[in-house]
């Protein structure tokens, strides 16, 4: 039998709406990353930060898994206290220590005042709390003991778990639909001009739904749209940035906080640090997934001394600020920690990220 094979033609793909979007937003910040990541990373390497490297080497990291969430999935199980004799915070370090078999991480916001790193046992695993850190671990519906805490903070930094077809199909990871953010209590948390700054993927849907509903739903003013360009160790981008598929850069939707008053407080505005239309953040990524860069320093230029940081659907902890979600200490498991000297313990996390006005 002879079987005639047609060979078929390749219709050229038309691209769509969000593609279109994607590509015009591309290349108006093509020429801003260009010239700045060379700027960056030609610093980078005076500095010793980036260097020529012939082979990565692979490090050991431990198998990520969703104990945690299953956890706080279960918490919600939990009746809600309303006692206004409890306590909102439990501490670790102080005068009021709670001891470590008592410690309740799912209702109760937990910190810990001393100045160096302590361990924790949940679970009969071993966390390591960073320095003058407080966290709570929840679900985003079980958020009101951080309500109850009482702090209004200057700075909130979000990474949001978006929804895209990929995260669907692999079934790895949660997401959260946009409509959900719009949930957070970010007003509640906000002190009058608190820099809000928001994690979005290279989706243009994302990025309109931040600036157009999400950022003016909670009565945040969008100022800036700055970009983290991810490099290798040699100072390489991490994908070709004229990439179709992946890009090596991700956005960081900043603006400030004004509340839902017709009115905006001058002299408030007047006394603020500008936030800059574009700045470009360069560094090395993380080896675990999904990791951002800690922008603490390249923020502080922009806040008042000594602010109150809280970061949101935050993986792991940092000195001096507030944490929430619902894997909150998932990086801060001691197996992802190595002994570098008596007193200095270190995650594998990125190098120094670099930073860069335009």
């Amino acid at each position: 039998m002879n079987v005639n094979f047609q060979k078929r033609k390749r219709r050229h793909k038309e691209l769509n709406q969000g593609e279109i979007d994607s590509q015009v937003h591309h290349e108006k910040v093509r020429r801003i990353i260009l010239e700045g990541t060379a700027l960056i990373v030609a610093e980078g390497r005076s500095c010793g930060f980036l260097c020529q490297v012939e082979n990565d080497g692979e490090l050991h990291i431990p198998i990520e898994d969703g104990r945690l969430a299953d956890l706080c999935d279960m918490a919600k199980q939990i009746p809600v206290v309303e006692d206004s004799q409890q306590k909102p915070a439990q501490v670790i370090g102080g005068d009021d220590e709670c001891p470590m078999e008592q410690l309740d991480l799912f209702t109760r916001v937990t910190e810990n005042q001393l100045h160096h790193a302590r361990e924790v046992l949940l679970m009969g695993e071993r966390y390591l709390l960073p320095p003058r850190c407080s966290f709570l671990l929840s679900d985003i519906t079980r958020m009101q003991p951080l309500l109850q805490y009482g702090k209004k903070f200057e700075a909130i930094v979000l990474d949001p778990p978006w929804e895209n077809k990929s995260v669907k199909r692999s079934n790895r990871y949660s997401f959260l639909p946009s409509s959900r953010l719009k949930q957070l209590p970010v007003p509640l948390l906000s002190a009058p001009g608190c820099v809000v700054a928001t994690w979005v993927t290279n989706r243009q849907k994302h990025l309109r739904f931040v600036r157009e509903e999400l950022y003016p739903h909670w009565g945040v003013e969008v100022l800036a749209e700055w970009l983290w360009v991810k490099v290798t160790r040699s100072g390489e981008f991490v994908f070709p940035l004229d990439s179709p598929h992946k890009k090596p850069y991700e956005m960081l939707v900043l603006g400030r906080f004004r509340g839902n008053t017709v009115q905006k407080c001058s002299s408030l505005e007047a006394s603020e640090p500008i936030l800059p239309d574009h700045r470009l953040i360069v560094s090395v990524p993380s080896v675990l997934h999904s990791h951002k860069p800690s922008i603490a320093e390249v923020l502080k230029e922009y806040l008042a001394p000594d602010p109150a940081c809280l970061e949101l659907f935050a993986r792991n902890l940092q000195p001096g600020w507030t944490s929430w979600g619902n894997e909150v200490i998932k990086f801060q498991h001691l197996s992802y920690f190595h002994v570098e000297s008596a007193s200095c313990l270190s995650p594998p996390c990125a190098r120094p990220a670099l930073a860069h006005s335009l």
